[in-house]
């Protein structure tokens, strides 16, 4: 398609006029009128771009910023001289910890054991490329000597396990809504992971941790490893719905996966009637479907992860029963 008479016309209009201005202005100021006119021409482009080009191209540069390297010195600090403790885990201690900016922290003090500097980089670099919204996000390091440090952000509700274990002597019950909210969000965070090659660990109530508002996050770092692939993660995910269900929402808080299942087969109520709406009772339902499937005996028959988050999503009438075949169907 050939150029317009109009366009034609403009161009040879300015080109004109640049060879009779020229000898008046000189080449400084005519370079100076094009890199003016080449800046604003690249603007308006770049404001016309597709959103989701700007939008990737952040999220690119996001991606590759690196957690801070504290000195053991400032964790120290930041930890008042490791003075309250939030936790205690198989590789290391929790304390609280708060930033010169002002937000409190969750600061692990890894054991000496924990491996070489470069193994424990090479974690660093892992977690520190993690960025979603239901897993923990790691603000820094301290790799110091012998001490070895995360810095995450701090989860004001603890973790899991404080809700669903009577031997933490909580009294207050997850609602309806909460229990709902966890076991999604727990199974959107398993899906990212699974979705940048993070699949060889199994989920326990103390990695999930629990914001303000009771959103879950996975604390990555730490997790158990599988020792063999019939007890993958999806398996640990129902298992972890299985005793959110029973410690919560089941009528028979000694319940068993086959006990579970024959009553739902005949039509009995297995959700605890409470302050709870119809809605929400449906919902806790589709958590213990859900779990059934994901303890499947058979790992061909366990659902993968972004099916897990479809049928939670999903309509509860949909889901079909499981086979009637579990591992560990007996859950303490």
């Amino acid at each position: 398609m050939f150029p317009s008479p109009v366009y034609i016309f403009t161009v040879l209009v300015i080109l004109y006029g640049l060879v009779t201005i020229v000898p008046f202005l000189g080449i400084r100021l005519l370079f100076g009128i094009i890199l003016f006119v080449a800046l604003v021409v690249y603007q308006r482009k770049r404001r016309h771009l597709p959103g989701d080009v700007t939008i990737q191209d952040f999220l690119d540069i996001q991606s590759k910023l690196l957690p801070i390297n504290y000195s053991y010195a400032e964790i120290k600090k930041m930890t008042n001289g490791f003075k309250e403790k939030l936790g205690e885990g198989t590789n290391g201690t929790v304390y609280k910890g708060k930033l010169r900016s002002g937000p409190f922290v969750a600061i692990k003090m890894m054991k000496k054991t924990i491996g070489t500097g470069k193994e424990f980089l090479n974690k660093v670099a892992t977690i520190g490329s993690i960025h979603h919204v239901n897993v923990v996000h790691l603000i820094g390091f301290c790799i110091e000597g012998s001490n070895r440090a995360l810095v995450y952000e701090f989860m004001p509700n603890g973790s899991l396990e404080k809700w669903v274990s009577s031997e933490q002597g909580n009294t207050t019950p997850l609602s309806y809504k909460q229990t709902f909210q966890i076991s999604l969000g727990v199974a959107h965070g398993i899906t990212y992971l699974h979705n940048k090659g993070c699949d060889d660990f199994v989920i326990m109530p103390h990695n999930i941790l629990l914001d303000e508002n009771f959103n879950p996050k996975i604390s990555y770092f730490g997790l158990a490893k599988l020792d063999d692939m019939d007890n993958n993660v999806v398996h640990s995910f129902g298992m972890l719905l299985m005793n959110l269900a029973r410690k919560l929402i089941i009528v028979n808080p000694n319940a068993d996966a086959m006990w579970i299942y024959d009553q739902i087969r005949k039509g009995n109520e297995v959700v605890v009637t409470g302050d709870g709406t119809e809605e929400e009772r449906k919902a806790m339902k589709k958590i213990i479907v859900v779990a059934l499937w994901s303890i499947q005996m058979k790992y061909a028959d366990r659902p993968p992860m972004n099916r897990i988050v479809e049928m939670l999503e999903g309509d509860e009438d949909l889901i079909e029963m499981p086979p009637r075949s579990f591992i560990a169907p007996h859950i303490r």
